[in-house]
């Protein structure tokens, strides 16, 4: 009889624990069909000669990761990828804070103000992308016509054709589209914070700029390092609004990895290349989100003791 119940007591158990996964069976067959699978295919695939025209897809080892040490534009496209990410992060960051701090003042209109402000972020980066290659268009952009009018330049600058400039005018048009994130993840933040640690901070003469860096900024840590491993995610896979705008070029100055591991799949129809890109960006983003939050728990040890 004891022995009857411990076995139903088990059982009742094991299906007790099993229900929530029961549940979640759909979602966990979704992500098998939707991550897992093209995860490990492309995995598979960064180890075969995998072009789409072609039938045999023969296996070929590490030559595609050979490939990508070969390239002699890696080094470049490197190079302009963490440009493209740090420099693009740091002025949303920047100028998405200022915003926040702002809106967060009372003033006449500002429900108004926080609507207009936000609405580059509605937009999607095909329709950035071709609004800013309209304004910098070298024949007829309004760029060029303002930059002519006031007398900072003496000719019409080719901003998407020029070598040195197509780059960083993708990441103006990057960084206009990403200020509303930070300014509304911020100023939700911010809203957050109880008036009772300003009053409490004023009575220790703790005010204006050494309040922020005492009060405001610790309190709201934990959002502004959320919201910027996010955003360099993010940056980083970022490829639509190069290809509206520059494609790339000129001869692939413009290009990140993003960018250029798409180009080699869908122009090339290299699959085996692409996705060797892709594992090795795989790493990269891994390995700079482990060092992010590992830099990240550092301080908060090193803070709290």
């Amino acid at each position: 009889m004891k022995k009857r119940n411990a076995d139903s007591n088990r059982r009742g158990y094991l299906v007790k624990k099993a229900e929530p996964h029961l549940f979640m069976s759909p979602s966990y067959l979704l992500l098998l069909l939707f991550i897992a699978y093209p995860f490990l295919n492309v995995i598979r695939m960064s180890f075969l000669d995998y072009r789409l025209t072609r039938r045999v897809r023969p296996f070929i080892g590490i030559d595609n990761f050979r490939r990508i040490l070969n390239d002699p534009d890696m080094g470049m496209i490197l190079t302009n990828s963490l440009v493209f990410v740090f420099v693009t992060v740091g002025l949303q960051f920047l100028l998405g804070l200022i915003l926040a701090l702002a809106l967060r003042k009372t003033f006449k209109g500002r429900a108004v103000y926080q609507g207009i402000v936000f609405i580059p972020w509605a937009f999607s980066n095909f329709i950035v992308g071709l609004t800013f290659r309209w304004l910098f268009n070298a024949e007829f952009g309004p760029i060029n016509d303002l930059l002519l009018r006031f007398g900072f330049i003496a000719e019409r600058l080719v901003f998407l054709g020029s070598p040195r400039l197509a780059l960083y005018t993708v990441i103006t048009a990057l960084v206009w589209q990403g200020i509303p994130f930070f300014g509304i993840m911020i100023l939700a933040a911010l809203q957050s914070i109880p008036d009772e640690f300003y009053e409490a901070g004023a009575l220790e003469g703790c005010t204006g700029v050494r309040g922020f860096f005492y009060i405001t900024l610790p309190t709201i840590k934990a959002t502004v390092i959320i919201t910027l491993m996010l955003r360099l995610i993010w940056v980083f896979n970022n490829a639509e609004l190069i290809f509206v705008m520059t494609g790339g070029g000129p001869a692939n100055t413009s290009h990140t990895l993003a960018s250029y591991m798409f180009t080699r799949a869908y122009s090339t129809l290299d699959f085996g290349f692409a996705s060797a890109i892709g594992v090795f960006f795989m790493v990269i983003l891994v390995s700079a989100s482990a060092v992010f939050m590992g830099i990240t728990r550092y301080t908060d040890l090193k803070s709290e003791g």
